[in-house]
């Protein structure tokens, strides 16, 4: 990981990711978002967890129920949320709670959890979540 990376927004969403994905093991959200950005205090480059992270991992917690629902909408006839794998939940989850709750452009989080799909999972499911995100927005805006 390059320097450029650490503490990006690019980076946190990433982490967040990691944390969302620890919390449906049953862990608590402060020890998934601190664990999450440990790797930098052993560097010792850390220091208190990012607020965007936290608010990333809380935000979708919170949220979860709803950003379900509005995946369910826009999945294709005869498929449920069951159907999906885990990391493709979250990374849907994510990017939506972003979308409708934070300050980012929508093609900017819509690239970057692509690029932690295509590192988590496979491009089949890149894809997958490409078409998801971009019918929410085509429909929303």
């Amino acid at each position: 990981m390059t320097d450029n990376f650490k503490h990006s927004r690019r980076d946190l969403r990433e982490r967040a990711f990691q944390a969302l994905f620890s919390l449906e093991f049953g862990g608590k959200m402060l020890e998934a978002g601190e664990n999450a950005y440990r790797y930098d205090k052993d560097e010792g480059l850390g220091g208190d967890v990012p607020v965007f992270l936290l608010n990333l991992i809380k935000g979708v917690q919170d949220n979860q129920v709803a950003l379900d629902g509005k995946i369910a909408e826009y999945l294709k006839k005869g498929w449920s949320l069951e159907r999906l794998t885990l990391n493709d939940k979250i990374l849907l989850r994510l990017a939506l709670y972003e979308m409708q709750f934070e300050d980012t452009p929508d093609r900017v989080v819509i690239n970057e959890i692509i690029d932690i799909a295509k590192k988590y999972s496979d491009n089949t499911s890149a894809k997958f979540i490409n078409g998801i995100l971009t019918n929410f927005i085509v429909e929303t805006k």
